[in-house]
């Protein structure tokens, strides 16, 4: 099921050769070996490069991009395909175009690979005072900043984040950068501490269906990042009537869910997915957040498939791959499944 291989991207007019300096191994990719997506190929979507090449530009924009080091958002659409746009990305839901492909998730080679391909129009510069290990985080930083987009957050004194994984320790942060307490609920007490520095409040909570009778706080705004199907039942008791909650979870398979506390407690569900780079890049460059306490290890990329399942281990947060480690190699290297 996995291999290293060789494979040299072919790149398209308006596409970036892209070598990869880290990448970062998330729940996704996690669910994706179990067959989230059905996906086939390179997985990896969080990603530090450097531009190698770019085709069909002007000169002006290989002065900007060449040699220079990026991340990049995951969905590529109708107009680097140079399709007519679609109905969604015609509305301007570039991230939701009925044709898209997503980098490491849907029919797009990833980056777990020494290079991958992407579109210019999807690449951000990083900033000179934002390392390698703070890069490699723009992705799921700017997926916790959605939240921030989707909801008037500032109006909000208190908020809760059900989870204390990765995803939820960036989301914590993102929110307390606009609203004053933010509390963590988790299981791990080593990764609760991991929040407290960062001005989160935590609370342990044992992860079983007891939590149910237990746990009797209730919150305006909730936010679940649990990556557990049986997450949406807590969420839903700990948010307050008309309260909202956003749902950040994705995994393989299904989550048994009674709707009825939705509807008795009239509660704005919202879905929340990738979002903006931009303000992501801005809260690293102006120090206002700063994910480096979250890695765990760093394995190179020749060791991809023992980084994955040192990933799932407990008590494990973010592994990086290390992909320009090992010059010895032959170029071209991937991970596939």
């Amino acid at each position: 099921m996995l291999s290293l291989e060789k494979r040299a991207p072919r790149l398209r007019p308006g596409w970036a050769l892209l070598r990869v300096r880290l990448a970062g191994i998330c729940n996704t990719d996690v669910e994706i070996l179990r067959g989230y997506h059905q996906f086939r190929g390179t997985p990896g979507h969080e990603f530090v490069a450097e531009v190698a090449a770019v085709r069909g530009v002007s000169p002006a924009a290989r002065r900007k991009w060449l040699g220079r080091r990026v991340c990049g958002e995951i969905n590529v659409t109708c107009s680097a395909y140079g399709f007519r746009p679609c109905q969604f990305c015609r509305r301007g839901l570039k991230s939701h175009c009925a044709r898209r492909t997503v980098l490491g998730i849907v029919a797009h080679d990833g980056a777990f690979a020494e290079h991958l391909a992407l579109p210019l129009e999807n690449l951000h510069l990083v900033p000179d005072n934002v390392d390698d290990e703070q890069a490699v985080f723009v992705e799921p930083l700017a997926a916790a900043c959605e939240i921030l987009e989707q909801l008037p957050a500032r109006k909000f004194r208190v908020a809760a984040v059900l989870g204390d994984g990765k995803l939820a320790q960036l989301i914590a942060r993102v929110l307390h950068t606009a609203i004053p307490r933010v509390v963590m609920y988790g299981k791990h007490e080593d990764k609760l501490a991991l929040a407290r520095p960062a001005g989160i409040a935590t609370k342990k909570v044992r992860g079983d269906a007891g939590d149910l009778q237990r746990v009797r706080d209730n919150y305006p705004l909730l936010i679940e990042a649990t990556g557990s199907p049986s997450g949406l039942a807590m969420a839903q008791q700990m948010t307050e009537p008309r309260g909202t909650l956003v749902l950040k979870s994705t995994f393989h398979g299904a989550a048994p869910v009674e709707t009825w506390p939705i509807v008795v407690k009239e509660i704005n569900v919202i879905g929340s997915r990738c979002g903006p780079f931009a303000k992501a890049l801005a809260l690293l460059r102006a120090g206002r957040i700063d994910p480096r306490p979250l890695i765990t290890r760093r394995f190179p990329l020749a060791e991809a498939q023992a980084a994955i399942v040192y990933a799932e281990r407990p008590g494990v947060m973010k592994v990086l791959l290390n992909v320009q480690s090992d010059k010895s190699q032959a170029p071209g290297r991937e991970f596939r499944v």
